[in-house]
């Protein structure tokens, strides 16, 4: 299934897609998918983030390549920071940063989004937790990350997460395809068979610290090729089996 959050009469709504149309649900589907009977087409449907995070524990410098071209060492297990819900956009939604922000960075990445209640989860157990998959921009001051003691302000500013289009339970995260493209060019390219972590692992190490709640999202790293963003870009991260996320540069 491909479960979408969109705007009904002005409110919130979960659905699924299902070809042209979203069949809308009483509530969201993280213990069940209870349909309410209504129907919208999809191409008239405001897509918000397919989520509803207490947070967002991102991964980083989980493929070799991008831990190698930030030139900071090779992680010995995986590294985790926190973006906050108010960093949540959507797709085909605004990116924003504050007047001193000098570089604005793209980093297309894979995230997964938890179904359930997740503590101290085995590796062999994965599936049980996660709801499904969709494409995450961890958008990042870079100069202000660089320039602190650690990541927090550079990750977290307002419409820093965007997410989308949807969340798809119908691929399997161990090998896809990613593509960052920044004004139709090619700026990133990888796929998640080159995690130094893999999704099971990672959920697992996660867990072993803190609990995830129904609706908290996983980011699983980016791939090298990371570079600036400024106003007027148009910035596309899309993988293989779930679609395109598409974010505007004001």
């Amino acid at each position: 299934m491909k479960y979408v959050r969109i705007l009904r009469d002005g409110l919130p709504c979960w659905g699924v897609v299902e070809g042209d149309r979203v069949r809308t649900l009483r509530e969201a589907p993280y213990e069940s998918v209870v349909y309410d009977g209504g129907a919208e087409k999809l191409a008239e449907c405001t897509l918000l983030p397919p989520c509803t995070p207490s947070k967002i524990v991102c991964v980083g410098k989980n493929y070799y390549d991008h831990a190698v071209e930030m030139n900071e060492g090779i992680p010995e297990h995986p590294i985790l920071f926190l973006k906050g819900p108010n960093t949540l956009n959507r797709h085909e939604g605004a990116v924003h940063a504050p007047s001193f922000v000098q570089r604005l960075d793209y980093e297309g990445e894979l995230a997964f989004v938890i179904r359930k209640r997740a503590k101290d989860v085995l590796a062999a157990d994965w599936r049980e937790y996660i709801l499904g998959c969709t494409c995450l921009n961890d958008v990042t001051a870079r100069d202000v990350q660089k320039g602190d003691v650690q990541w927090t302000r550079g990750k977290s500013m307002d419409g820093f997460a965007p997410v989308g289009p949807w969340v798809t339970d119908e691929v399997d995260p161990a090998d896809l395809k990613l593509e960052t493209r920044l004004n139709e060019q090619v700026v990133q390219s990888g796929r998640t068979s080159q995690f130094m972590t893999s999704v099971p692992n990672m959920l697992a190490f996660i867990t072993a610290a803190m609990t995830l709640e129904p609706g908290d999202v996983v980011s699983t790293g980016t791939p090298a090729g990371i570079g600036p963003m400024k106003p007027g870009d148009v910035v596309e991260v899309e993988i293989e089996g779930i679609g395109v996320l598409r974010s505007y540069i004001k």
